[in-house]
Parts: C-alpha cells; structure tokens; sequence
C-alpha cells in the first residue's frame, strides 16, 4: 500500500493545532464572562455612558421697585477637543475624498472663528494643542495621554451666533457647553450691595453671597446612553433630573436714589479727592437701606479690572474716629438719665476737670466760650470740653453702657457679610483721659454704618432697629416666598429724651449752628456734623506686612469729615450719613465735617423731597426753650 502524502506528524501537529483552536476559545469566553467580566462592563459602561448636566439659572436681584439689578442671561461657550479632533483629520486623510473633506472642514473651522470674534490662525492653533498630561504604564506598554478639552470663547456667544455654529455641523471635535453667565445692568451701581459672580460661577461678596442660598439653584442631569458619534441613545435614557432655577431675590434699595447718592460721591471725589468716601440713606421708620454707596467702587461686569482696594465696602469694613457726630450718645444719654435738661449749663471755658481726684485737661474747642454753654448750644456748636464735662456726669461705667447700648462695638446686623465690630475697649481698661476724648469721638473706632445708625435710633423714637436690605424672595414663578420687614434690635433712650435730642440736632442746622448754610426753610433739618483728626499708623519702608507700625498719631492735617442726621425733624422719613475720609479741600483748608459732607446732606434732600413726596412742615418753637436754666458744677 503506496504511503499517503501527510506524514503521521504532520497530523498530529494539524491535531494538536485544531484541538488547542478549540480549547483557546472557551478558555477566552471564560476570560471574557467571569474572569474579566466586571472590568470590561465597566470599560463598556463607560464608554458608552453619557451624563448632561442641565444648568440652572441663577436668580435675579431686583430693587424695591423690581427693577433687575442683577440677571443671569443664556449663553454658550465654545471649546474643542484636540484629541477627537486629530483623529477625525487623521480619518479624513484615509478617505478617497481626503482633499474635500479636509478642505470643507478647514471651511467651516474658519467660518466659526469669524463668529465667535477669534483669529482664524489662533483657531488653528487652539486646536492642535494636546496638553500633555501624564504617561500610563499598561500591560501593553506605555502610552502618553493628553488634555481632551481647551477653551476657544469661554466667555461665550449668544443664542443666533449659537444657531449658526450648530449649522456649521463641524465634525472635528467641537464643543459647546449651554452655560448662564451674571451680568449687572446698570454697571457699577450699588457694586458693594450687591457684589458678583466670578468666570466659575461662585458668588464671590456682597449680596451675591449673603443670599447666594436663594440665588443659586440647582442644576439638572440626564443619565442615558451614547452612539459612537456621542450621539444620546434617546431609549437608553436611565434617569433625568430637571433643573430647578434660582429664586429672585427683593432688596430694599431704590435704584434711583442709589444713583443720586452715587453721583454725589463723584462729585466729593472730584473735588475733594478723598481716599475713601462713603454715603448711607435709609427709612428712619423702618431701618431700610435705600442707598449705599462708596468709594472707590469698581464695576461687577468687570471686576477683573478693578484694583483690590475697590472691593473694600468702606461703609461696613473699616472704622473710623467717629469725631462729633459721637456727641449724640454722650448728650442723649445725660438727658435720658434726667441729670440735665436742654438748658443745664456747663463752664467750657477753662482747661481742665476734677474727675474721681484727678484734674484731668479737657480737649481744645475751635473757639473759645467766656461764658458757660448749655447741653443745647454744647450739641449745636459742637464743643469738645461740654461733651467731656456731660460725660463725667454720667460716670464712665454708665456711659460705657450707653456706648454699647446706641450698637457701637457690635455688628449692626446688615445681611451682607464682612461687617467688623469697629473698636471700643471696656470701661475697665481706659486710660484716665479717656472720659474726656471718647465723648468727642476720639480712641473709639466706629464704622460708617454704625454711625449712621446710632443716629437713626434717635429719629426713630429712641429704637435701634437693624438694617434692612432684603425685603422678599420669591419663586421662579413670582410666588412669594419669604418677606421680611423691620427688626427692633432694643429700646436705647426713651420717646420724650428721642424728640428733644431731635429738637437739639435741629438747631444744629439753624443759622447758630455748625450746619447752618445747609438750612431748607420749612422742612426741619436735624443733624451733626463731625471733624475728627485722621489716626495715622505709619510703617517701615517694605514692611508689606504691616504688622507693626513704627509710629502712630493723630494727624494735624488729615482729618475725617462727616454729616448725619434726618429730616423733617418732627416725623422723619429719611436718614442720611455722609463721611468723607481724608479730603483735600482747595487751598490746603481743614477738611471740616461742615464743607465736605454736610452740603451733600442738603444736595441730596433737594431730590429726595419731590421724589418721596415730603411735604414742608410749619415753624415751631422748639420744646425745650424757656425751660428752667440751671448752671452746672463738674464732679
């Protein structure tokens, strides 16, 4: 029998291979289903899954009025993947139709930076950036693994220019991300109220991160499955959560007087140029903020731009010497304890007090008096010895409590963040001639808003009630969801001492007083001006740590120029604080309470009564005059 042509090891090695063929593939499936199988669903699952987050939209802040003072407008930003799009251009360049495909992207590619305001040339380049990120070691060997995401207009590009992109229907790895970008109508108006969003969406200060719980909402998502054109499998759709938008937030603040008290302060920069200015109004009844102002300001649209000081609100951060608009606590609390009357009065002409055993020398006033003044003409001429010789009346465990009492030393309470408590030591650490600075409004440390609202108290019958900026929250559908109004903080002086200091501050603005030229006939000005010397701390040269200064002192020529008070002094509507800090006046002249803040007082209530319709009050005589005179002794 003739041998076959296949040897015995040639079969056999056929065999072998057939019968390990056979085996192999079982071995695999076992690999694929049980071995490696949660790691390749996961690989899979990852694949293929595909996460949209849905974002909110921000809440709008909207002034007593509901004019939008702050709004959320729809835009998307634009950006590529350079991964996907190399391997899209790398896929062309294997088609018959290479040329055209690539040429027609190119096309759209320098259409989309026509829309979206970028060079062509940086288009291209933006593209081609593959951000090294790191190398990975894998069974396989290793491999380098790049950023797959680079902006092109973060900034974004409105709904058309949106539509007309999409229509492009580039292939290559474009991106376009529906985002809500913060913007402020009206610019810098009440920049420091209402503060703003940066470029990653966190409410950064003022209004837009003391209410940011209101404000921000929350996004949505959709969990579904993808094509391999990151396409949604719509039927694949596993979970979908709808956004839910933010409320909109109601302030207390009037636009339009906002605006008034914003050009005052540009006017007092360009005349005075100060190194920081600030302007408080609000309702005497209610506590509520209808302006605040200051400056330097910067605008919310830009803040990039704005120096770090600009950020500053003067009005709630730093604290100054309060100078003789601090006069108010001292006299109110003297009558409110029934030591003296209007008429009581005090021998301000010599230079030095008996207190507790001590002769204590009292502080210089601008003029000198030979003859004794009363608490009324004290307030009204604004004399640094009659308020030292009212507080050693008082004592100064007592009037440390009234201090305390008007808010000095404590957050007013203002719902915006970053409030500090100004500076006011305990009674028990003063120095023996701190019973004759503190009651002109020296060695204390006092902000704006605290002044502003001490002076408040008394046009509103004695109350201190505390400020209020958020008036109502409502839903996305306008439905009213919270509403807030005044709050009492404590009862400082009584009703009756209230209506006689107001008759006292009135006098202030009469023709002897040092507001006199700011007088409206017939609608009851009160008020107190305040002239204090600027503390300075001077540091060593490079000392950008300012820790320790090398000098401190109260300087000769820097002062702080101020203004409160209200009107019309017998039922006041309105409440207005000027302070103006460290101001240039022309001529190197004293930059005096009564010439840089008190004329904005006036400059501003002759728009406010036509505006709130403040109706002119007949000449009375004050309550207190002709009252029993009574001469006091210092003790």
């Amino acid at each position: 029998m003739p041998k076959g042509f296949a040897s015995n090891k040639r079969i056999t090695f056929v065999a072998v291979c057939i019968f390990a063929l056979f085996c192999a593939v079982p071995v695999r499936l076992v690999q694929l289903h049980v071995t490696q199988r949660d790691q390749r669903v996961a690989d899979a699952s990852k694949a293929r899954r595909k996460f949209d987050v849905e974002h909110s939209r921000r809440g709008d802040i909207v002034d007593k009025h509901g004019d939008i003072l702050a709004t959320s407008r729809f835009l998307v930003q634009v950006a590529v993947d350079p991964v996907e799009y190399e391997k899209t251009y790398n896929r062309f360049a294997e088609s018959k139709k290479a040329a055209a495909l690539i040429a027609g992207e190119n096309e759209k590619w320098a259409r989309l930076a026509d829309l979206v305001g970028v060079p062509h040339a940086e288009v291209t380049r933006i593209c081609n950036n593959k951000i090294f990120l790191r190398t990975e070691t894998t069974k396989d060997g290793t491999r380098d693994v790049y950023g797959s995401f680079s902006w092109i207009n973060r900034d974004g590009v409105p709904e058309d220019v949106y539509k007309k992109i999409a229509d492009l229907n580039i292939k290559s790895g474009l991106v376009l991300k529906r985002v809500y970008e913060r913007t402020y109508p009206h610019n810098q108006l009440a920049a420091h109220i209402l503060g703003f969003v940066n470029k990653e969406q966190t409410a950064v200060i003022g209004s837009e991160k003391a209410f940011n719980c209101y404000l921000k909402g929350f996004n949505g998502w959709r969990e579904s499955e993808k094509d391999v054109r990151s396409r949604e499998l719509v039927q694949f759709r596993s979970r979908e959560v709808p956004a839910v938008d933010g409320y909109t937030v109601k302030l207390t603040i009037d636009s339009v007087i906002q605006k008034w008290a914003e050009e005052e302060l540009a006017d007092l920069a360009a005349k005075f140029s100060p190194q920081h200015a600030t302007i408080i109004i609000s309702d005497a009844q209610t506590g509520a903020l209808l302006a605040l102002a200051n400056h330097p300001t910067y605008n919310p649209n830009d803040y990039g731009k704005a120096p770090e000081e600009a950020f500053d609100n003067f009005a709630i951060q730093s604290y100054i010497d309060p100078g003789s608009t601090f006069k108010i606590v001292v006299a109110s609390a003297a009558l409110n304890e029934g030591l003296v009357t209007p008429d009581t009065r005090f021998d301000c002409s010599r230079d030095v007090a008996e207190y507790k055993g001590r002769t204590l020398r009292l502080m210089a006033d601008d003029h000198r008096w030979d003859h004794p003044l009363t608490v009324s003409e004290i307030i009204s001429h604004s004399s640094n010895r009659g308020s030292a010789l009212l507080a050693m009346r008082l004592g100064d465990q007592r009037f440390y409590d009234y201090i305390r009492a008007f808010g000095f030393g404590s957050h007013t309470g203002l719902a915006l963040g970053g409030e500090v408590f100004g500076s006011i030591s305990h009674v028990k650490n003063w120095n023996a001639i701190d019973i004759t600075r503190i009651p002109a409004g020296y060695s204390i440390g006092a902000t704006p808003l605290q002044i502003h609202y001490a002076m408040a108290a008394i046009a509103n019958d004695g109350e201190l009630v505390t400020p209020q900026l958020l008036a109502e929250v409502r839903k996305p559908d306008g439905e009213l969801a919270l509403q807030f109004g005044r709050q009492t903080r404590r009862r400082v002086i009584t009703r009756e001492t209230a209506r006689t200091m107001r008759s006292l501050l009135q006098r202030v603005v009469s023709s002897d007083g040092t507001a006199g030229r700011i007088a409206i006939p017939g609608y009851q000005f009160a008020g107190k001006t305040g002239t204090a010397q600027r503390f300075i701390r001077e540091f060593a040269p490079g000392d950008t740590e300012r820790k320790k200064p090398i000098r401190v002192y109260y300087s000769k020529t820097n002062h702080v120029g101020s203004f409160s008070g209200f009107f019309p002094a017998s039922a006041p509507r309105v409440v207005i604080t000027v302070i103006v800090d460290d101001a240039r006046p022309p001529n190197g002249r004293t930059a005096y309470g009564s010439t840089v803040a008190a004329p904005s007082f006036r400059h501003l209530a002759e728009k406010l009564i036509p505006y709130l319709n403040i109706k002119p009050v007949p000449e009375a005589r004050p309550s207190h005059l002709g009252s029993q005179t009574v001469i006091a002794t210092n003790h």
